[in-house]
């Protein structure tokens, strides 16, 4: 059975699903490109499938489901049951789930909230309340990374660093890190990007997002 993923090389929560199947292993994927600027989103085959038209989405023969958090888990039960990047130890699960909750909440709002702007609505420079969010984002991650260290949830990297690292490695293209200000956040980039699955599901569509939003900014 072949699973299909909706996805585009530059969103940061497609990423994550992507280096989720290399990190599992997963070969049988057919990999299907919806651009958001040429709206193929909003047809209506997709909004069949998914009538919020986010990215990514999973296919699992006539199974559908969406939001990177959830195909993640799904594909971590499904592949892989109780598996280090997911297990099944309710302290350890609940510690994953707060860091992935983070990235709905803050991560990812200051990364959609800088961007959005730009690519969507004209603008030509990021607002001064968007680039503190960004600030924040990376003073609460470092913050827990000195508390946990080396990774978000503990000593082993879960699902928490690899949905984390696709929305920061995004920030990062666009705000770098300071490793004097953020050291604990800066050794973690730099220890998930030596990862296969993120040289091969992210790195790129990282620098993709960056050079995107860059070549609009004034």
């Amino acid at each position: 059975m072949v699973l299909t993923l909706y996805k585009l090389d530059a969103s940061p929560p497609a990423r994550a699903v992507m280096m989720t199947i290399e990190a599992l292993g997963i070969q049988d994927v057919e990999y299907v490109d919806v651009n958001l600027l040429t709206k193929d989103h909003l047809t209506e085959e997709y909004l069949k499938m998914n009538p919020q038209h986010t990215i990514p989405m999973l296919k699992d023969d006539d199974f559908i489901i969406w939001d990177s958090h959830a195909i993640t888990a799904y594909l971590v039960g499904k592949y892989a049951e109780n598996n280090a990047l997911y297990p099944t130890d309710l302290k350890k699960r609940a510690l994953i789930d707060q860091r992935l909750h983070f990235d709905s909440g803050i991560l990812f709002p200051a990364l959609r909230g800088n961007v959005e702007p730009v690519l969507f609505k004209g603008e030509s420079s990021f607002k001064p309340e968007g680039l503190e969010k960004i600030s924040a984002a990376y003073e609460f991650t470092d913050k827990f990374l000195a508390s946990v260290s080396p990774y978000l949830a503990g000593s082993d990297l879960t699902l928490a660093d690899i949905c984390c690292v696709a929305t920061i490695s995004s920030l990062n293209a666009l705000v770098p890190i300071d490793d004097n200000k953020y050291p604990n956040l800066a050794a973690w980039l730099e220890r998930c990007s030596t990862e296969e699955f993120y040289k091969k599901a992210n790195e790129a569509g990282a620098q993709l997002l960056g050079q995107i939003v860059k070549s609009k900014l004034a």
